[in-house]
């Protein structure tokens, strides 16, 4: 008699914790990404009635919860219209890491940018994945962060044409168009292309010269195109292209003061670059490149800046020709920092003269005894800076002339110094240093403690080909109609910043940029166990990994097993309401039926007792 009582309280006691695992998935309708359990009952261990056959008088002792399992499909979806929520369609977790690095796993993908860029949950915690670079994930798994996603500038490289040409334009006549390019840093630069109206052999040609705005100091130029009588472009016919045309870029300064030994400290601005040499390439029509034209600077002297922020010495060569103007590597940053920057004279094969001009409206340049001073040992000259000439000697120091110094002692002028605006208020400060002897070393004056500031890297522009081609379709065309230009394309583009955002089904995050590109940005990964089932439930839609669920398996969304990803959309409680209703009823009949066993049991106590009495 008391193994009934014994079954119905445990019957009572399963029933209620049954109970419990319904009440709890009810409660988490909707509760995102949430995954209900069911609950899993076994019979106790039965006893043996004496005196009966092993297996056939056994009376059990009751029932008891074996398991509550954490059923795992998939939940509804739900679109949200957000571009950083998604959802998991088949198997696997988003990772996610606290504050303390500890790694949780979750179905519920409502996602965000937090205030540092980092993709995060509604808890705050960092989802994880890894960093893309041209389109390929690098790097190890690791938090999301699109603080610093930009879109890089590219430099116009190719840019091509649609125009009819009016085959009734006199010779001279001419038609002009621009259009935007970009260069390395995405400034824009402005291409100014005139067609030129021209006649060779009988037939009608047009001239063409394509320029870019004096900011980005290129020019190309080539000599024409060929029309044939029908109008259409058919080819290229070989000239000459024009040189470059470059702005001199000068040193522009604010203030340059001279102390008497001789030692002259500035700041100096580089606005702008200058181009290197370049190419265009013109396109046959129907054919591979026909003419590559070359460009080249323009050959003047110039002074190269040598040396990167981190070195001491700056040496800047000055080629002996004329007035020299400051050019700047185009690959290099636009400044220079160093203890010394020394103007070094080439040695020559004859006597020639080189100037440095620092040129800048407004500006006062003054000076003591001198801005480029010799001065005088017991028995040597010496340029400051160089070292000593043993036998040197200034033939002449006169205040209202130039200076001059032999290195050999011998009376013959070596090198004159003029120095004019020692004290002025005007546009230019002009330094010459003359060469006269074909047989001496370079000299070089040193300037302590320059700092050459252009404020920015510096920005350079490629070789562009102009693509007469275009979409197969003949650019360009000469009939008796109006000149007009058809379309302007060009390759290129300034930098960008992140505007919006979306997450595709493989996982990749792509960034929209503001320039109109586009580009991956991260790589979002998901986990799988062995044994789900063995995770534990942590709270706020968390699970943890455990011995039960074996070790984490990481890879891309819809690779080796793992789900896909659905964005603009979350996945719901994966309760079903109908069939939670019906198991808590039959849970409380099951309590129902177990406390009818309790009282019977009870009252049949009673009657054993009435016996007695």
């Amino acid at each position: 008699m008391g193994s009934a009582l014994w079954a119905g309280i445990s019957g009572l006691n399963a029933s209620s914790k049954s109970l419990d695992v319904i009440a709890n998935n009810l409660a988490n309708v909707n509760t995102l990404g949430f995954k209900s359990g069911t609950t899993y009952f076994s019979d106790v261990l039965s006893s043996s009635l004496s005196g009966g056959a092993s297996g056939t008088l056994q009376v059990g002792r009751g029932v008891a919860v074996s398991a509550v399992q954490t059923q795992f499909g998939a939940g509804a979806f739900e679109t949200t219209g957000n571009a950083t929520d998604v959802a998991i369609d088949g198997d696997g977790f988003f990772m996610v890491n606290d504050s303390e690095g500890a790694t949780f796993y979750t179905r519920a993908g409502a996602f965000h940018l937090d205030a540092n860029g980092l993709l995060v949950d509604t808890n705050g915690y960092k989802v994880q994945g890894r960093a893309v670079e041209g389109g390929v994930p690098v790097g190890a798994l690791g938090d999301i962060n699109l603080t610093a996603s930009k879109s890089q500038p590219t430099v116009s490289t190719l840019f091509s044409i649609g125009a009819n040409l009016n085959s009734g334009t006199v010779r001279g006549g001419q038609y002009s168009t621009t259009q935007t390019l970009y260069d390395s840093l995405g400034a824009k630069r402005t291409l100014n292309t005139t067609f030129t109206r021209t006649e060779r052999s009988g037939a009608g040609y047009w001239g063409v010269n394509s320029t870019l705005d004096s900011t980005a100091a290129t020019a190309i130029s080539a000599n024409g195109l060929i029309f044939d009588t029908d109008g259409t472009c058919t080819g290229i016919y070989t000239g000459t292209a024009s040189a470059v045309t470059s702005e001199h870029n000068t040193i522009s300064a604010t203030t340059v003061t001279t102390t008497g030994t001789g030692t002259a400290t500035s700041t100096l601005d580089i606005p702008a670059r200058i181009t290197t040499d370049g190419t265009v390439t013109l396109t046959k029509v129907g054919a591979s490149p026909a003419t590559t034209w070359t460009v080249a600077s323009v050959a003047y002297p110039s002074v190269a800046i040598v040396g990167t922020p981190t070195t001491t010495t700056v040496n800047i060569d000055l080629n002996a020709d004329g007035v020299t103007d400051l050019h700047v590597n185009p690959s290099a940053t636009g400044w220079v920092n160093a203890d010394t920057i020394a103007l070094t004279l080439d040695n020559a094969a004859a006597a020639k003269t080189a100037t440095l001009a620092l040129d800048r409206p407004g500006m006062i340049y003054q000076s003591t005894t001198g801005q480029l001073k010799l001065t005088q040992g017991a028995t040597a000259w010496q340029v400051e800076g160089t070292g000593g000439y043993s036998n040197a000697t200034v033939t002449s120091a006169g205040t209202a002339g130039p200076i001059t110094l032999s290195l050999d002692g011998s009376g013959t002028t070596d090198i004159t110094m003029t120095l004019t605006n020692t004290w002025v208020t005007g546009d230019t400060a002009i330094f010459t240093l003359t060469h006269t002897a074909s047989a001496l070393n370079d000299i070089t004056v040193n300037y302590s403690g320059l700092t050459l500031d252009g404020g920015a890297t510096i920005g350079v522009s490629g070789d562009l080909t102009w693509n007469l081609l275009g979409d197969g379709a003949l650019n360009i065309t000469q009939y008796s109609t109006a000149s007009v230009i058809r379309a302007l394309t060009a390759d290129g583009y300034s930098s960008g910043n992140l505007k919006s955002l979306s997450i595709s089904a493989n996982g990749r995050i792509n960034g929209f940029f503001t320039n109109g590109q586009t580009a991956d940005l991260a790589q979002v990964m998901l986990a799988a166990f062995p044994n789900p089932w063995g995770l534990k439930k942590m709270g706020s839609n968390l699970f943890g990994e455990t011995v039960l669920s074996g070790a984490t398996v990481q890879n891309y969304p819809g690779e080796s097993g793992m789900g896909v990803l659905t964005p603009n959309t979350l996945e719901m409680s994966n309760t079903d309401i109908a069939v939670e209703f019906i198991k808590m009823i039959t849970a409380q009949k099951a309590y129902q039926a177990n406390a009818r066993v309790v009282t019977t049991q009870d009252q049949i106590m009673q009657e054993l007792m009435n016996i007695k009495r």
